[in-house]
């Protein structure tokens, strides 16, 4: 007697002779006895069906085969006669061009008997096979957050999220199940998955999911014969979707699950659609007019709160092609993927909030679903905003060529009087570095830059010749120092970009290559694809070509390109400059007088190695000063030697200083000679438990408290600024060296005032012009530490503690708010609330800012102890939920001020500031005589005095001239 089989699996194939055997052998390689295969061939006219039946004779009693006598054309009747002719208790699903994972069904079977469920569901991941093994992103798994833990569900209800995995293949469903409830596909119509799954999710008792893979999903796109699931060129593919959710639709309805059918349609908004929308471009227009037709047409039955419960950019398309913004809605979708996603829309900006699309926003709905002020378009640095740039002449005359174009400019975020500068960039996309450069000029024309550049590439592109068969472009754009990266490409007004042929001269020779011709890539972007006229020369070419992409020639490439890395890598890889620096540059002399001077990684010229350095400077002693700069050199000091941080010259000055002087952290590995004195001033007292004091830390790993001590231990001196610096920060990062308890020199202008320093006077009056604070308004500084979101990285965008249109309904005719972020996060200060607040992110140094505020708003952030010895109001904004348990003290009891937990309480208390100082005044004033001890306005000095010689003296009481000072490099 036949024992019942515990699963079957049900194999479909269509003309897949090839792939056939390899699914059906994941089949039977399964780690759970007693596991059947029944194929199902869906009248192959290629040998799939005679692959079956060999299959099946080559494994009586565990292998099926089943053919169709007609073409069925989709997934849905092979399935259903895989159901009817299988025996398994268990029934699971297989396409011909994947594979299941080993064990599962033993994971699938394992869940379903533990825990009663009808179905099980595991992971499934998508392999892209275009790309090479071990490539990044080449493994996909299949929504992995809804199986990162086993869970079981008695309705779908319960996680109506299981509706963005409709994949019927990963999961296991018991017979019994099936049957009594009559589940079947659908037939005659492709996604019958969808339908499926959403009736058997349903329809069970209990679901199931564990953690573990089961199913293999093997995707190749650049494939002449693509899956259904690929096949979204077709009209008819999305219109079979479209009838399919209908179907759906009426399903919840029938049973009044309202609430069921609006999550199926947010994951429709958030899934289904967009994967159409990032491929329109490259449709044709009479395509994507249809598309669009049709899809509007379904959107137009949406509940209004599907677009907000969303994904704000999917909601942001799906809104827009119901409201007809075609242009609009494409940007959106297309902006959402990428890792640098391309702004191709404009923006708008209404009553101080941010809207996508150059429109007015139509009703409270629409006006909810365009704004973006949060994603921070006005704020963001220009380098990150990724503008558009639309092509409008590509043409040759003669030997040269004109390109022209237009770069979007959103929000106006570039001034007329900005400086412009341009470069063209053509470069092999194998290597990815420029090979070719063109200068090309760029005009401010109001919501646009339009650029020019006219070259011979003949002499400015030179490409190898074979191996570089393929050539994209760049433009560059300088803003006033900051750059700005673009890709050219189609647009509005373009003219067609293709087929246009540059002559170039490769280093190999006419026989490798003598043109580039132009084309557009999928992604609407320009680029070139090098070629030849000459009969002689493609032969030459394809000859080459076959060499390259034979396995030999690949695997030479290969074995190249990973040397070539390798060797860069290793050259210029901190590593290595770490290693050259501990073992080479260390033993050079060490420069008498030269100082290395470094404030929060090179980011700014601030804080308090930018007041030594003053101090130095301003009593002349003898010593060359080298500042480092992370990014731009921009605003560090003209009288003193930059070097890029991370650099050779970097690590060489570092080698050779006589001083090493920072507020952070020189990097890690560098062993500090005997000769140098590290001055560690350190950059705030501490309310947050620092160094060994963390929990992370402390039960963490062992490297990293070995890292801290590291660090620390190369320390000569370490500032304080109070017993409680000792007790708390000393102590937490385990400091070892000579506490020098002379006060942070940032805080000498606090005590002294700007009276006689002519320099900081000037800073601090050229600021407040800038920022405008000339009206007779009192300026407030709000500038909280850094907040951690869900996953513990810092929120990237901090937005101000009151609503601008409360805060200047409220307090506008009194008071301007500075909102100062974190250095690891900006500010998101809506354009239109200039009137009443200030972003004032951008200013690298943030004593000014303290000289210029009447009252600052923080929560525990360093920044109090500062404050307070200016005996200026000060408020502590400490929000519902913020976690204020892991501190060096009880905030509440001894705040230098009063505590506000929401937007209307901190309204309040600004606008009661005046009244409330008879009783916060003693309060702050013994905050600041606690926590600021030795803060007496001499930090500067001491420290000077301390460490820095004097300069030495000639008989008639003058500092001899020296050759440092004429070249504008002596402190």
């Amino acid at each position: 007697m036949r024992v019942r089989p515990d699963v079957s699996v049900v194999v479909i194939a269509y003309n897949d002779a090839r792939r056939l055997p390899r699914a059906v052998a994941s089949a039977l390689g399964q780690s759970l006895g007693g596991v059947e295969t029944v194929i199902v061939d869906d009248a192959s006219t290629d040998g799939t069906g005679e692959a079956a039946d060999r299959l099946a004779a080559a494994h009586p009693g565990r292998v099926r085969a089943v053919h169709l006598p007609a073409n069925s054309g989709g997934c849905g009747r092979p399935r259903n006669t895989g159901i009817e002719a299988s025996a398994g208790r268990y029934l699971m699903f297989l396409d011909s061009d994947d594979l299941l994972d080993r064990h599962a069904c033993l994971n699938l079977l394992a869940a379903a008997e533990d825990t009663g469920a009808d179905m099980v569901s595991g992971l499934c991941d998508r392999i892209f096979l275009d790309l090479p093994r071990g490539a990044k992103g080449r493994v996909r798994p299949w929504y992995p957050w809804l199986y990162q833990h086993s869970a079981v569900y008695e309705s779908l209800s319960e996680n109506p999220d299981l509706l963005y995995d409709t994949l019927s293949t990963n999961k296991a469903y018991r017979r019994g199940f099936l049957e009594e409830h009559g589940l079947r596909f659908v037939e005659r119509l492709h996604y019958e998955d969808l339908l499926f799954t959403a009736e058997a999710y349903l329809a069970a008792g209990r679901t199931a999911l564990i953690p573990h893979r089961v199913y293999n999903w093997l995707v190749q796109e650049r494939t002449p014969a693509p899956s259904i699931s690929n096949r979204r060129a077709q009209l008819a593919n999305f219109a079979d979707r479209l009838e399919i959710h209908r179907r759906i639709d009426m399903l919840f309805a029938l049973r009044g699950a309202y609430d069921l059918r609006r999550a199926k349609d947010v994951k429709f908004v958030n899934h289904d659609l967009v994967l159409y929308l990032r491929e329109l471009h490259g449709r044709d227009p009479g395509y994507r007019a249809r598309f669009l037709d049709l899809a509007a047409a379904y959107l137009a039955e949406f509940d209004p709160r599907v677009f907000e419960q969303a994904n704000p950019l999917p909601a942001i398309a799906a809104y827009l092609i119901r409201e007809g913004d075609h242009a609009g809605a494409l940007a959106a979708a297309e902006y959402g993927p990428a890792v640098r996603p391309e702004l191709r829309a404009r923006l708008v900006e209404r009553d101080g909030r941010v809207f996508w699309g150059a429109g007015r926003p139509r009703g409270t709905l629409g006006r909810r679903i365009l704004d973006v002020t949060g994603f921070g378009f006005h704020v963001r640095p220009l380098k990150e905003l990724r503008p558009a740039n639309t092509v409008t002449r590509l043409e040759t005359r003669g030997d040269r060529v004109l390109m022209a174009g237009h770069v979007l400019n959103p929000l106006d975020r570039i001034p007329p009087d900005a400086d412009l500068a341009g470069v063209l960039e053509f470069r092999d996309r194998r290597r990815r570095a420029p090979v070719g450069r063109v200068r090309a000029s760029v005009r401010h024309e109001g919501d646009r830059l339009a650029w020019r550049a006219e070259f011979d590439p003949s002499r400015r592109i030179r490409p190898i010749g074979f191996i570089d068969p393929v050539w994209d472009v760049r433009l560059r754009v300088r803003v006033d120092g900051e750059e700005m990266a673009t890709r050219p490409g189609e647009g509005s007004g373009s003219p067609s970009l293709g087929g246009v042929v540059l002559p170039v001269r490769p280093r190999l020779g006419r026989l490798a290559a003598d043109r580039l011709r132009s084309y557009v890539t999928a992604g609407g972007h320009l680029a070139f694809a090098l070629e030849t006229g000459s009969p002689w020369a493609r032969l030459t070419g394809a000859t080459a070509r076959r060499a390259a992409g034979s396995a030999a020639g690949r695997l030479a490439w290969r074995r190249a390109k990973r040397l070539d890395k390798t060797v860069r890598r290793t050259l210029t890889g901190r590593k290595t400059k770490v290693a050259v620096f501990n073992r080479v540059l260390s033993r050079l002399p060490v420069r008498t007088g030269l100082a290395v001077f470094e404030s929060h990684l090179g980011r700014h010229y601030s804080d308090n190695p930018k007041y030594i350095y003053r101090e130095l400077r301003r009593s002349g002693r003898p010593v060359t000063a080298v500042w480092s700069y992370a990014s731009s050199p921009k605003g560090f000091p003209d009288d003193a030697r930059l070097v890029r941080r991370g650099s050779w010259a970097y690590y060489l000055a570092l080698a050779r200083a006589r001083y090493w002087v920072d507020n952070q952290g020189f990097p890690d590995g560098l062993r500090k000679r005997p000769e140098t004195t590290y001055i560690q001033t350190w950059h705030g007292s501490a309310f947050k438990l620092m160094g060994l004091d963390q929990p992370g830390l402390k039960s963490g790993p062992a490297a990293d408290r070995s890292r801290l001590r590291r660090m620390v231990e190369r320390y000569d001196c370490f500032l304080v600024r109070s017993g409680h610096d000792v007790e708390t920060l000393c102590q937490g990062l385990g400091v070892c060296s000579e506490l020098l308890p002379a006060g942070y020199p940032r805080n000498d202008p606090l005590v002294n005032g700007v009276d006689g320093d002519a320099e900081l006077a000037a800073e601090v009056e050229a600021l407040r012009d800038s920022l405008g604070l000339d009206d007779g308004r009192r300026a407030v500084l709000y500038a909280p530490t850094f907040v951690t979101g869900p996953k513990g990285r810092p929120v990237k965008l901090l937005e101000p503690p009151v609503d601008p249109e409360l805060f200047a309904r409220e307090l506008g005719e009194e008071y301007v708010l500075l909102v100062r972020p974190h250095y690891l996060c900006r500010a998101n200060v809506p354009p239109g609330a200039r009137a009443v607040m200030r972003d004032v992110g951008a200013v690298p140094d943030v004593t000014p800012l303290l000289l210029l505020a009447d009252a600052l708003v923080t929560d525990h952030s360093s920044i109090m102890f500062d404050f307070a010895l200016l005996d200026r109001p000060i408020v502590l904004h400490l929000p519902e939920g913020r976690d204020l348990a892991a501190g060096y003290f009880d905030l509440e009891r001894h705040a230098p001020g009063p505590i506000t937990r929401g937007a209307d309480e901190l309204v309040a208390a600004l606008a009661g500031l005046d009244a409330a100082e008879a009783v916060h005044a003693g309060r702050r004033r013994a905050f600041a005589a606690r926590f600021g001890e030795h803060d007496r306005g001499t930090a500067a000095r001491t420290v000077a005095d301390r460490y820095f010689p004097a300069a030495r003296q000639n008989r008639r009481g003058k500092r001899p001239s020296r050759r440092g000072e004429r070249n504008g490099r002596t402190a």
